[in-house]
């Protein structure tokens, strides 16, 4: 498909088929990622990727942190409030997300198990974890970015669905005991990926686009 394409089709995949993405189209979509610019060039993501035994093992620890009622410890801030406009969409989001699963907005119970989809990967046979050192902040943070959205036009280019993932940034001891990542390395975010379940209520959700002249002016 041609970028204009992808653009249009893709969406946030929350339900995945588990048959795993062959390592083969892994190592030349990755390849091909380390094209993706960044700020003087300086290449700063390290990615993992767990699939199969290392994927399951990590989800039951995600799980486990995720559900001990202590509060997340990101490595880097993940603290806003979204306001106004910004606000609104967030809620926008989420009502499609819950109307498609069929979950009443005052159902706690049923919405607290969809959430915890996210540290399950959506039932994704592979999750890719970002990562870079601390110090980079917001400079590094775009050029994650950058590079994860990459990836996502990659694997959309061949079939593969993805959806981005800050809920993988927000308990992170479990992975980083995983990686054996060092006190000056953090995980900003993650992304589940794999063939979609086209079935799914999940992916029946769909989210608006603002109009072009509210996110772009012209000026000459």
């Amino acid at each position: 498909m041609s970028i204009s394409r992808t653009l249009q089709q893709r969406f946030s995949v929350r339900a995945f088929k588990d048959t795993p993405v062959p390592q083969p189209v892994l190592d030349e979509i990755f390849k091909l990622a380390q094209h993706a610019p960044s700020n003087c060039n300086v290449q700063p993501c390290r990615a993992y990727v767990v699939s199969g035994a290392s994927k399951d093992r990590l989800q039951a620890e995600l799980v486990k942190a995720v559900s001990s009622g202590k509060p997340a410890n990101p490595d880097f801030a993940w603290d806003v409030r979204y306001q106004g406009v910004h606000r609104e969409r967030q809620f926008g989001s989420a009502n499609a997300l819950y109307s498609a699963l069929g979950i009443d907005r005052k159902d706690k119970e049923r919405r607290q198990v969809a959430m915890l989809r996210n540290w399950q990967f959506f039932g994704a046979p592979h999750a890719a974890f970002f990562t870079m050192e601390k110090y980079l902040q917001l400079t590094g943070a775009v050029d994650l970015g950058i590079y994860a959205q990459s990836l996502a036009l990659l694997l959309a280019e061949r079939g593969i669905a993805s959806c981005m993932q800050g809920a993988l940034g927000m308990f992170p001891d479990p992975a980083r005991k995983l990686f054996e990542l060092p006190d000056e390395v953090g995980i900003l975010f993650g992304m589940s990926f794999g063939y979609a379940d086209a079935d799914a209520p999940a992916n029946k959700a769909r989210t608006d686009r603002v109009p072009p002249d509210s996110a772009v002016r012209f000026l000459s």
